[in-house]
């Protein structure tokens, strides 16, 4: 029963940041050093989920050009958690954000692309 829970969302004004936090819930199974790659997404209303950023195993990162030079992601094993800080944010960042495996390692507990959750709420409004 591993998890994958989203937290860290709430309402700054335009050009403000905020840092998403995504842990690993579960049992000793849940630990996150087994995917390869993890990635943060979102989902406005009315829209398709769109895939944000993505980190390796090896902490190389790729971003969407909507948010390259703004958003940073990083992950910490020993803490079970990647997160997204988010820079010079914008309206049309507003949506539900939401972590999960890109990739797993052979023998994983995880599977891709299988744990969404709730997501965490953001909103950038004045």
């Amino acid at each position: 029963q591993v998890q994958l829970v989203e937290s860290g969302g709430g309402l700054v004004q335009p050009g403000g940041s905020l840092r998403l936090s995504c842990v690993a819930s579960g049992t000793t199974s849940g630990s996150i050093d087994s995917i390869t790659v993890m990635g943060w997404y979102r989902q406005a209303p009315g829209k398709q989920r769109e895939l944000v950023a993505t980190i390796t195993s090896g902490t190389r990162t790729k971003y969407a050009d909507s948010v390259k030079g703004r958003f940073t992601i990083s992950r910490d094993n020993a803490q079970n958690t990647v997160y997204l800080e988010m820079n010079n944010l914008k309206p049309e960042d507003t949506a539900v954000y939401y972590c999960n495996a890109e990739g797993v390692r052979t023998g994983s507990p995880w599977r891709v692309g299988n744990y969404w959750g709730q997501g965490t709420q953001v909103t950038v409004s004045s």
